[in-house]
């Protein structure tokens, strides 16, 4: 079934529980994040605009000891990498 699938696409055979913790996360971001940019980004494309789609991974160094050692990047921390340092607040 269904569930199986995305299981198995997902955890797979694995028993490492830091792998299960980082795939189930994986899952996670599927269904929030990604499966609604790719409909929006179908709908610009079905107007004819030109789409990009990327993923940020980048660990910050400003991040260490702050956030879980798995964690890589998290919503909107590409904003200071592409539009600079004057969007940060106070001295990062």
């Amino acid at each position: 079934d269904a569930v199986d699938a995305i299981y198995k696409e997902y955890i797979g055979d694995t028993e490492d529980r830091a792998k299960v913790r980082d795939e189930l996360l994986d899952a996670l971001a599927d269904v929030v994040f990604v499966s609604s940019a790719i409909d929006v980004a179908r709908y610009h494309r079905d107007a004819g605009h030109p789409v990009y789609f990327y993923e940020f991974q980048h660990r910050s160094s400003s991040t260490i000891g702050v956030r879980p050692e798995f964690v890589k990047a998290d919503h909107t921390d590409e904003i200071a990498f592409v539009f600079g340092k004057p969007f940060l607040a106070g001295d990062v």
